[in-house]
């Protein structure tokens, strides 16, 4: 895989394996635990909305495609066993 590629997997479907620029991943995956961080959990929008303010304006202008990384992130995450989701709904997702 090049170097500024990084494996995602997805939770919901463990067979999957994909792949994402690594600097935005990176931005995205420590925005999202800063976010999580003394939280017991938030939902999908709670956390595009806590993300935005950490992530870089260069790889993010305006907080562009946000969300689609932020999703990307927490399934790749869960898959990894760094995040978990309570059962709720709408479903809240934490950092272990």
């Amino acid at each position: 895989m090049p170097e500024n590629m990084v494996e995602v997997r997805n939770v919901n479907h463990p067979e999957y394996r994909g792949s994402v620029n690594a600097a935005k991943y990176d931005a995205m995956k420590t925005a999202m635990l800063k976010a999580l961080s003394g939280s017991d959990g938030l939902t999908q929008s709670e956390i595009v909305m806590a993300v935005k303010p950490h992530l870089p304006e260069d790889l993010f202008p305006g907080g562009k495609t946000a969300g689609w990384w932020a999703k990307t992130v927490q399934l790749d995450l869960e898959a990894r066993g760094e995040m978990g989701r309570h059962k709720t709904k709408p479903l809240r997702f934490f950092a272990k």
